[in-house]
């Protein structure tokens, strides 16, 4: 039976090699948690037994400065990490012994992002910044796109790039 009025600690404390802890997340099938660390890391471990926690493969780096949150995607293929730094990762974690970085950061923001959450279907992030902004990102480039060609018509190289840096030019609204 739950007891949320009385909750028992499973197990010793995740200890953190250096430094704190300042976000954690539970991926969708609730065997991996994520910890963003102040130690410029994102640290993967295996929950299954969550009084016998097991730390999996090496930290995820990538940061220059301290990791502020974790959020797994619905699917919990995809990891997005925010920090000081004031970018976001994505991290492939379909297999969580073996993680690796999706693409290069996502930058936009003019200060530390302190949150990131995935939209429901896992197509959109948002992230939150001191800057005062929320930003949306699309991560499907197919779909921004469609949407950019349906809303303008017509796409400029600035454009391009500004949106879907990861992909050659061309001109898909043609």
């Amino acid at each position: 039976m739950t007891r949320p009025a009385r909750p028992v600690p499973l197990g010793h404390p995740l200890a953190a090699r250096s430094g704190g802890v300042y976000g954690v997340a539970f991926s969708p099938d609730g065997r991996t948690l994520a910890t963003a660390n102040v130690d410029h890391t994102v640290r993967l471990w295996n929950v299954t037994h969550p009084a016998r926690p097991l730390a999996l493969a090496e930290p995820l780096t990538g940061h220059t400065s301290f990791v502020y949150a974790v959020a797994f995607s619905p699917d919990g293929h995809t990891l997005a990490s925010s920090s000081d730094d004031h970018t976001v990762d994505l991290w492939n974690v379909t297999d969580p012994d073996h993680p690796s970085q999706l693409g290069t950061a996502l930058v936009g923001h003019t200060g530390p992002i302190d949150d990131v959450a995935f939209s429901p279907d896992g197509h959109t992030l948002a992230s939150a910044s001191d800057d005062r902004t929320v930003r949306l990102w699309t991560l499907d480039p197919d779909r921004a796109i469609r949407r950019l060609c349906a809303a303008i018509g017509g796409v400029t190289a600035q454009q391009w790039h500004q949106y879907v840096p990861e992909l050659a030019l061309n001109q898909p609204c043609s």
